[in-house]
């Protein structure tokens, strides 16, 4: 508590501090680590295979629309503004949960579909480095420096470590590898519109409108292409509530973190989410564990460092 007393002595908020910047980032980035092993449990679970389209996109829209009325009613009972400064503003809104949930995940999940993890893994992560050098083109608080460029450089080479010596994992597919580059477009544009969300509303509430609506314009198509969850059981929806804390808490602490701190220092985070996302698969789903994945943490580890090192 007395950190959180000394934020308000010296008119900082918790958010920006640094040891709790690292504690929230790190907290985020974990917990979608944890969201790969959970997503495959919980599809086994439900009977959700590779080739139906729809009920993933039903069960990614129940998931990113139940975390979302979460955020707005943890908002809502601790006296948040719901109030936003002019009409134009809904319709960012409505951009945001397109970018940063629906569009984000559409291409996710179709991307998972076809082509391989680890693949999936590699070009996902493009989207915490895009962030880094398009926050520094965005905003004057992201600053370029060549420190930045060599922990991007050295994180993404973690990244690239997590995939040695792999069988070759064949040719680029635009359904594949092409929807899991549109995926980290669409999660480096809605990094930075955070920025703007949070001179429109009070973060939390836009995180919550952003998940909920992007959510349910994900549940919408998914019942129009038959979407169902086949065999509903308590692991599929233990895994499915697992999944919307996981998004209720995540969103909530690294959106509000973007508003407030350089958005480079805060998305160079998201390197470790592979790793994690490696290392708890090998845990939940009996898959082999790699020394390379030390590796690849080793190097994720020393690229945040780098990023954070400096003062800008």
């Amino acid at each position: 508590m007395s950190s959180h007393h000394q934020a308000e002595q010296s008119g900082t908020s918790i958010f920006q501090r640094p040891q709790w910047v690292v504690a929230f980032a790190l907290t985020a980035a974990m917990a979608w680590g944890w969201a790969f092993p959970l997503i495959k449990v919980g599809f086994n679970a439900f009977g959700i295979t590779a080739d139906m389209t729809g009920s993933k996109m039903l069960f990614a829209g129940i998931r990113f629309a139940a975390a979302g009325l979460i955020v707005l009613a943890v908002a809502r009972s601790g006296g948040r503004s719901f109030k936003t400064g002019k009409k134009s503003d809904w319709g960012f809104l409505l951009a945001f949960a397109l970018m940063n949930t629906t569009l984000h995940y559409f291409f996710f999940y179709v991307g998972m579909s076809h082509s391989e993890g680890s693949r999936a893994a590699i070009l996902n992560s493009l989207g915490t480095f895009l962030v880094v050098l398009l926050a520094c083109a965005c905003f004057k608080s992201d600053k370029l420096t060549s420190r930045k460029m060599l922990g991007c450089a050295v994180g993404f080479g973690g990244i690239l470590a997590l995939n040695l010596g792999g069988a070759d994992s064949g040719q680029f597919t635009w359904l594949g590898d092409g929807m899991i580059i549109l995926n980290a477009i669409c999660s480096a544009i809605s990094n930075l519109m955070t920025r703007g969300l949070s001179r429109r509303i009070n973060v939390f509430v836009g995180t919550g409108y952003s998940l909920t609506v992007g959510g349910i314009l994900l549940i919408i198509p998914g019942l129009f292409l038959g979407g169902t969850l086949p065999h509903v059981n308590l692991l599929g929806i233990v895994c499915l509530l697992l999944l919307i804390a996981i998004s209720a808490i995540g969103f909530a602490l690294y959106n509000k973190l973007l508003s407030c701190n350089p958005v480079g220092k805060v998305a160079i985070y998201n390197s470790l989410i592979p790793i994690v996302g490696a290392v708890t698969s090998c845990l939940c789903l009996g898959e082999t564990f790699h020394l390379k994945y030390v590796l690849a943490g080793g190097l994720a580890a020393l690229g945040i460092y780098l990023i954070n090192k400096g003062r800008n």
